[in-house]
């Protein structure tokens, strides 16, 4: 059983995995390599001159490996709960864990499917958003929403940057405290 299943692997679903794995906790990420980070070409993000999307997303993946969170390419089709956690069930695998990161940009059809609220959105082109809280939360325990599907702007580095709060709730969750993520040069 996974810790983390995390839906998505664009900026908020990769950054998502970046803080779990490192955080040592047994993460997946599953993508079905449709997110809209694909078609970008950035030149607004901190710290990147210029990156293309897809750069931007398979950076975010490496660096998830590597801390030891583990991609798998499939189509999430539902979500349940189970005794010990959510069953996760793609087209081509089941998934098991504690929490689940929704992450799926301007997808909700999942999330009304599996019964996560949703309300209307704010970007432009983006009409529906799952309605989390500011934590991250759903009305479903244990399912958590990150990025444009949560109603976060979908530029690249907002919703990384939401991906990680995210997480980092999550691993608070998970730990019983509240956990920080801070490595100092040396």
């Amino acid at each position: 059983m996974y810790d983390i299943a995390i839906i998505g692997a664009g900026t908020a679903g990769g950054s998502a995995a970046i803080f779990a794995a490192k955080a040592g906790k047994k993460t997946i990420v599953i993508d079905s390599d449709k997110s809209m980070t694909k078609r970008a070409w950035i030149k607004n993000h901190y710290g990147i001159e210029d990156i293309t999307g897809p750069e931007l997303i398979e950076t975010g993946k490496k660096q998830a490996k590597s801390f030891g969170a583990e991609i798998v390419q499939d189509t999430v089709v539902n979500v349940t709960k189970t005794e010990n956690g959510l069953k996760v069930e793609g087209e081509n695998g089941t998934y098991e864990a504690k929490h689940v990161i929704l992450a799926t940009g301007a997808l909700v059809a999942l999330a009304e499917k599996i019964g996560v609220k949703t309300k209307p959105g704010t970007e432009p082109r983006i009409k529906t958003i799952v309605d989390a809280g500011v934590d991250g939360k759903t009305n479903i325990d244990g399912i958590w929403a990150a990025g444009t599907v949560a109603g976060v702007s979908v530029h690249t580095i907002v919703t990384a940057g939401d991906g990680a709060k995210v997480a980092i709730n999550v691993i608070s969750e998970l730990n019983g405290e509240r956990y920080v993520d801070h490595d100092v040069l040396k």
